[in-house]
C-alpha cells in the first residue's frame, strides 16, 4: 500500500510498501514514534483519508474479500462498522458532545442492526464494556464521564455493529496508568470472547508484550521490523526497534535518566536517501547513506528491513 498526501503542489509519500495481513481472531500492533504513519495506514483500511489531499498511490486493500479501494460508496458504508470499526484517541474529542451517550450508540445500531436500536441494547453494550448503572448512564452526556469511562462508551459504540476488525489507534493516551491497563485488559477479554481481530496502534513498546501476537514496527512510512511479539521484545534485530525497546522505563533500573533516540522523524519532505534511519542508526555503515534496504524475512515468520540485522549494538551509555 502506498499513500501520499498533497502539500504545496506536490505529492509526498506518507505510506511507502506497507503491507501486512491480520488473522481472524489476531492481535496485530502497530507500533512507531508519532509521525511515522500508524493512523494514517490503519485509516486508509476503511479508506478513511479524505481524497484530496490524500492519494491512493498503489497496491490493495482487502477487507473481508473485497478491495475497498476499487468498493463503491456505498459498499464502503457497509464495511465501515459492520466489518471494519474503530476506536479513536483522545475520546473527549471523538464523542459528540451535544448528543447523549445512549442516542449515540443506537446511531450505530440504526445503521447496521436497525432492529437491535433499542435502549435495552445500548444498556447491554455499556454493560459488556464494564460500565456501571448503565441504563442511567444512557442519559448521560460525554462531558459527566471521565477519560475512561468515555473510551468504554467509544468501545461499546464500535462493538455495536459486531465488527469482524477493531482498530484501536493509540486507545490510551491521555489515560492514567491504572485505566490504561484496565482498557487494555478490557480489549483482550473482548476480542477472546467475541473472537474478533484486533489492530492496536501505540508508540508505547512497554505494553505490546501482555497483548500482541505479532507486530510490526514502523518508521517515516516504512515497516522496519515484523515478527511474533515474544520474539521481537525478547530479541529485537532492527537498530529502530532495539532504541524503542531501550528507551521503555525500566521500574528499579536505578537510572538517572530515561534513554532516548537521538533526533527526530523525518518530515515527509526531507526523507533522508538510502535508509530512511541512517541519520539516528547507531550502527550505520557508509552505504546506508545511498542504498534502500527491502524488507526481507531473515528467520522464519521475521522480517527486517536493514541489512546490518545482525550486527551487535553499541554499549549503551546514560
Amino acid at each position: 500500500m502506498q499513500i501520499d498526501f498533497a502539500s504545496g503542489g506536490r505529492r509526498l509519500r506518507a505510506v511507502d510498501g506497507v503491507s501486512f495481513s491480520i488473522a481472524a481472531g489476531e492481535t496485530f500492533c502497530l507500533v512507531g514514534e508519532s509521525g511515522c504513519g500508524k493512523s494514517a495506514t490503519a485509516l486508509a483500511i476503511a479508506r478513511l483519508l479524505p481524497e484530496p489531499p490524500a492519494y491512493y498511490a498503489g497496491g490493495k486493500i482487502l477487507l473481508d474479500g473485497v478491495d475497498v479501494l476499487q468498493a463503491p460508496e456505498r459498499r464502503l458504508r457497509a464495511l465501515r462498522g459492520g466489518v471494519v470499526a474503530y476506536v479513536f484517541q483522545e475520546p473527549g474529542a471523538a464523542l459528540n458532545p451535544v448528543f447523549r451517550v445512549g442516542g449515540q450508540i443506537k446511531e450505530m445500531l440504526r445503521l447496521h442492526r436497525p432492529g437491535a436500536a433499542t435502549d435495552a441494547e445500548a444498556a447491554r453494550l455499556l454493560k459488556s464494556v464494564g460500565i456501571p448503572a448503565p441504563e442511567s448512564r444512557l442519559k448521560s452526556f460525554p462531558h459527566e464521564l471521565s477519560g475512561g469511562m468515555q473510551q468504554r462508551v467509544l468501545i461499546a459504540m464500535a462493538l455495536a455493529a459486531q465488527p469482524k476488525l477493531l482498530v484501536a489507534d493509540e486507545p490510551t493516551t491521555a489515560l492514567d496508568v491504572t485505566i490504561q491497563a484496565q482498557i487494555l485488559d478490557l480489549l483482550k477479554h473482548l476480542r477472546q470472547r467475541l473472537g474478533m481481530s484486533l489492530l492496536l496502534i501505540t508508540h508505547n513498546l512497554g505494553i505490546v508484550g501482555d497483548i500482541a501476537d505479532r507486530v510490526a514496527v514502523m518508521y517515516a512510512g516504512q515497516i522496519v521490523e515484523m515478527a511474533p511479539a515474544r520474539a521481537l521484545l525478547r530479541r529485537p534485530l532492527h537498530p529502530y526497534t532495539r532504541a524503542l525497546i531501550a528507551s521503555v522505563p525500566v521500574l528499579g533500573a536505578g537510572e538517572a535518566r530515561l534513554r532516548s533516540i537521538p533526533g527526530n522523524v523525518p518530515a515527509l519532505d526531507a526523507m533522508p536517501g538510502g535508509c530512511r534511519f541512517h541519520p539516528r542508526c547507531p550502527v550505520a555503515q557508509p552505504d546506508c547513506r545511498a542504498n534502500k534496504p527491502e524488507l526481507i524475512e531473515v528467520e522464519p515468520g521475521r522480517w527486517v528491513r536493514c541489512p546490518y540485522w545482525s550486527t551487535p549494538p553499541p554499549p549503551l551509555s546514560s
